[in-house]
């Protein structure tokens, strides 16, 4: 990216607002800096925005759906609106619905457990945890690491064209790897699940913070994304697509709001009429104002253009990108090679430095947040590192001490809110560190790299 254009992206795309930017955290050599955030694969901080519309409504809060009070009925229209605008965010078809979840993970759950008996299940090796297991009462086919957008293509047609062509069938594959930030080809992996008679299942936790999706465009029958990565706070989640099989589906809750009609039996039981709508799968009172922060968080991207997002975004990759290649210690992971094209999630790992202190250091000496551990994509990760299959290793950090060896990563993540100050301070902390060494003693406790103060 040449000079004019970074400093037309950078005075065209300012960073959007979000709450905490400027929190100030004391650092271990004295003295306090603005906490630079760059976790967002994690939990994206939430806009600024997002927190506005949902302190505006706050007072307005009442219960949905069957009360006859004014603000309940307000809320149930802001509950009902938010399942539109999230329709509309992400281009879906007419019939499909929108059920709010707590989470990725909840939703990928609740899918499974609505699918027909005898589903095959396929999923790369390389999914976060969140779209790896929940697949348990299926018959799953779990695929090798690609190396290749084609060979993910390739990899999965052989595996279609193996299986039972009588039973049902699904697919399940990220947009965007939580651990490399690698785009994964989906309009293709789709094509070839429909050409098998399968369905397809996207995990959009870390796509759709960074780019606009489509669930027309890409032809994906269900699509699963957080709110908590999405710039919107509060435990809330989506699953959008395809009614059938959520409609047949038992409820994934039984109780209230999932029932349309319960009636008592002459011989004492229950007989139980569900909804088949969305409601089917929402039993209880939901997360009003999660839902409502998912959809201020949807406006909010659309109205500031996807197209520009992402331009900085780019401008801000290269950035990390060019300053950690000139640290020859500094392997950046990846499935597909350094061209392929992210979204602003990166993995390394430091020659001579285990993951958890060279990400204790960041956070102690230079007020900077990141992630050091598998992720929770353990295999992916494995793989990446060129490790033991079943070697040890943790979600969290390792128990090897500063020095050590760690079957870790280290994960640096950023979207719409991060300044150029944050990424310029991190690139300039890893070259100090590499070059100079940590400044401070650390300690292993509790499994987690920290900084000594017992001296």
């Amino acid at each position: 990216m040449s000079v004019s254009t970074a400093a037309s992206v950078q005075t065209i795309c300012a960073p959007l607002p979000v709450l905490g930017r400027d929190v100030t955290v004391p650092l271990v050599t004295g003295g306090e800096v603005t906490y630079a955030a760059l976790d967002y694969a994690a939990s994206a901080p939430a806009l600024q925005r997002v927190w506005d519309d949902v302190a505006a409504y706050a007072p307005y809060y009442g219960s949905v759906h069957r009360g006859a009070g004014y603000l309940s009925q307000l809320s149930t229209d802001l509950f009902e609106n938010a399942r539109r605008t999230v329709a509309e965010f992400l281009d879906c078809r007419d019939e499909d619905q929108v059920v709010f979840t707590r989470s990725t993970t909840d939703s990928l759950n609740l899918l499974a457990a609505a699918l027909p008996a005898d589903c095959q299940v396929f999923v790369f090796e390389t999914e976060h945890h969140a779209s790896l297991l929940p697949w348990r009462d299926a018959r799953v086919t779990y695929l090798n690491a690609p190396r290749t957008p084609r060979q993910a293509v390739e990899t999965l047609e052989r595996a279609l064209a193996d299986r039972d062509p009588y039973g049902p069938a699904l697919v399940c594959v990220t947009g965007a790897s939580n651990v490399t930030g690698e785009l994964w080809p989906v309009r293709e992996l789709a094509a070839a699940a429909h050409a098998h008679g399968a369905r397809i299942v996207l995990d959009a936790a870390q796509l759709a913070p960074h780019h606009a999706v489509s669930v027309r465009d890409l032809d994906v029958d269900w699509i699963a994304f957080s709110g908590h990565k999405l710039y919107a706070p509060f435990g809330s989640g989506v699953l959008a697509g395809r009614s059938d099989w959520l409609r047949v589906a038992e409820p994934y809750l039984a109780g209230g709001g999932a029932s349309r009609k319960v009636s008592r039996r002459e011989d004492g039981g229950v007989d139980v009429e569900w909804h088949d709508s969305a409601a089917r799968h929402e039993a209880g009172s939901p997360n009003v104002i999660g839902a409502y922060s998912i959809a201020s968080a949807c406006k909010a991207l659309t109205e500031a253009g996807f197209d520009d997002l992402v331009a900085r975004e780019q401008y801000l990759i290269e950035k990390v990108r060019a300053g950690l290649a000139e640290v020859p210690e500094v392997r950046i992971l990846s499935l597909f090679g350094d061209d392929a094209p992210r979204v602003g999630v990166l993995s390394f790992v430091v020659a001579g430095w285990n993951s958890s202190h060279f990400a204790a250091a960041l956070s102690a000496e230079y007020g900077i947040g990141v992630r050091d551990g598998l992720f929770c994509a353990h295999p992916l990760v494995r793989t990446l590192l060129g490790s033991d299959p079943q070697a040890q290793g943790e979600c969290g950090a390792p128990e090897a001490a500063p020095g050590e060896k760690s079957l870790n990563a280290i994960r640096v993540s950023f979207g719409a809110g991060t300044p150029d100050e944050h990424v310029e301070r991190f690139v300039n902390a890893v070259k100090e560190l590499v070059t100079d060494g940590a400044k401070w003693n650390y300690r292993t406790e509790d499994g987690r790299c920290v900084p000594d103060t017992s001296a």
